[in-house]
C-alpha cells in the first residue's frame, strides 16, 4: 500500500493536482508494479511564508 505525499505551495489548479496525483500513481504502477487502486496520494499545500530555503522564505524570495 503505497502512499505519496506531495507538498506544493498555493496555486496549482484542481486539473494540475489531478495530474500530479495521476502521475505519481502512474509511476508507482510502472517502476514498482504496485495496484493503483491501493495507492495513495496526498498533496499539502505549504505556505510561501512557511517554506524556507536557503534560509529564506519563498515569499521573501518572490519580493526580493
Amino acid at each position: 500500500m503505497p502512499y505519496v505525499n506531495i507538498r506544493i505551495t498555493p496555486g496549482a489548479t484542481q486539473a494540475q493536482k489531478e495530474e500530479l496525483i495521476a502521475g505519481a500513481t502512474e509511476l508507482l504502477v510502472k517502476v514498482l508494479n504496485k495496484n493503483p487502486q491501493t495507492t495513495f496520494v496526498v498533496i499539502g499545500e505549504v505556505e510561501r511564508e512557511h517554506w524556507d530555503v536557503g534560509g529564506q522564505s519563498i515569499a521573501a524570495r518572490d519580493k526580493a
